[in-house]
């Protein structure tokens, strides 16, 4: 996979972070700045290069993926009440401009897991990437600030 193909799928992918629902703890305790540990898209890991330049911030139902300078805003709403715990991202700003992406993820301490389906179809059911689908399946830490 050539480099432009690998920073254009970590924005799309990363880019489908998250308008605000959660009952729970979640709305709180995932705000902050995440630097992607581990990602996949459709079974193939991302390179390392690739994940450093990645950063995500969520604040109040709002998310900003970077990709180097490059920027992608937009919203995201959560769901702690399914399982597993279920989230839609819409991007209003950037290339997912107009899109909107299901996704499910799992917080624990500072470690936020989410598995999105980039097709924009159908809500993922587990966190798996799988080759010939668009599954994006990556593993957040919280950044030292």
């Amino acid at each position: 996979m050539n480099h432009s193909l690998s920073l254009y799928l970590a924005v799309g992918a990363s880019l489908q972070a998250f308008a605000f629902v959660a009952p729970h703890d979640d709305a709180q305790a995932v705000q902050g700045l995440w630097k992607p540990a581990t990602a996949e898209l459709a079974g193939q890991p991302m390179a390392d290069a690739v994940l450093k330049m990645i950063s995500l911030r969520l604040v109040n139902g709002e998310y900003e993926v970077r990709v180097g300078d490059a920027p992608d805003k937009g919203t995201y709403a959560l769901d702690s009440g399914t399982d597993p715990r279920s989230m839609t991202v819409t991007g209003t700003e950037g290339p997912n401009r107009g899109r909107t992406f299901p996704a499910i993820y799992e917080l624990k301490g500072d470690t936020l897991r989410i598995c999105y389906d980039l097709s924009g179809e159908k809500r993922p059911t587990e966190f798996r990437s799988v080759a010939g689908t668009k599954l994006y399946l990556v593993t957040y830490v919280r950044a030292k600030q």
